[in-house]
């Protein structure tokens, strides 16, 4: 992390009145989160999609 990315956490935490670790953790949960969302809707989208075709296998 370079000392600019320091400031404009610090900055953007004292501007929400939460401490840096407060802000960062909730960040990292937050793209967590996302991350597994965005995952579930694609393996649901993959399994959709060839439903057919695994039937088919079966």
């Amino acid at each position: 992390m370079t000392q600019e990315e320091l400031d404009a956490l610090r900055a953007r935490a004292e501007s929400e009145g939460r401490s840096m670790w407060s802000f960062a953790h909730d960040a990292v949960i937050t793209a967590v989160n996302e991350h597994s969302l965005l995952f579930n809707e694609a393996a649901d989208h993959v399994l959709k999609v060839s439903e057919e075709l695994n039937r088919r296998l079966a």
